[in-house]
This record gives C-alpha cells, sequence and structure tokens, in this order.
C-alpha cells in the first residue's frame, strides 16, 4: 500500500521559513501531479500549490513570491519550501499525489497524514 509521509511542520515566527517534505513509502511505476493543500480552523481546504511531471508549477494567489514547490523524481518527493510567513499561513498542510503503482495499473489519488503550521510570535 502507497503511503505519503509527511515531514517539516513547526511553529515558526512571522516572517519565517519552514520546508515540508512528503515521500511515498513504496515503489511505484510513475507519479503524474503533486499538489499542497492546506486548510486552517473553519476553512475549506484550499489548494496552495502544484507540480506537473513537466516542471509546470502554479501557486494559489496568496503564496505567490513566497512559496516553492518542488519534486525529486528519482526519490517520489515533493517539498514545499515556505518562506515570509505570515499568521494567515497557519494551517494544517497536507499533499496529494497522483500515483500509479504498476504499469498495469489506473492512477489513483493519495494524501498525506496532514502536518501542523504554526507561524506566531
Amino acid at each position: 500500500q502507497v503511503q505519503l509521509v509527511e515531514s517539516g511542520g513547526g511553529l515558526v515566527q512571522p516572517g519565517g521559513s519552514l520546508r515540508l517534505s512528503c515521500a511515498a513509502s513504496a515503489t511505484i511505476f510513475s507519479i503524474n501531479a503533486m499538489r499542497w493543500f492546506r486548510q486552517a480552523p473553519g476553512k475549506q481546504r484550499e489548494l496552495v500549490a502544484t507540480s506537473t511531471t513537466g516542471a509546470n508549477t502554479n501557486y494559489a494567489d496568496s503564496v505567490k513570491g513566497r512559496f516553492t514547490i518542488s519534486r525529486d523524481n528519482a526519490k517520489n518527493t515533493v517539498y514545499l519550501q515556505m518562506d515570509s510567513l505570515k499568521p494567515a499561513d497557519t494551517a494544517v498542510y497536507y499533499c496529494y499525489a497522483q500515483i500509479r503503482r504498476r504499469t498495469w495499473t489506473t492512477w489513483g489519488d493519495y494524501w498525506g497524514q496532514g502536518t501542523q503550521v504554526t507561524v506566531s510570535s
């Protein structure tokens, strides 16, 4: 069974930085899109950043210029570098990946367990 294992969350002061990581735990055939979402208390889950297999990236307007998504395909890992953090960035962050486990299987949607990011002085 494939699992996405997240790490890197924590407490940081406004203006600080954090780097989130998300790695697939099993051997897989291919990964398509990889994304980061976040959900703040009382709010809907929102898409933060996307990385496609063509190395294209997209960001929510609220994080453009501050967050950077990257991936290491050899390690089946996606990262989210978060700089100039604001209290409004406080949320649980979830990674997502569209994965094809074997050549004979279809694409599936997989989610990480979530990691808390708190920006506070």
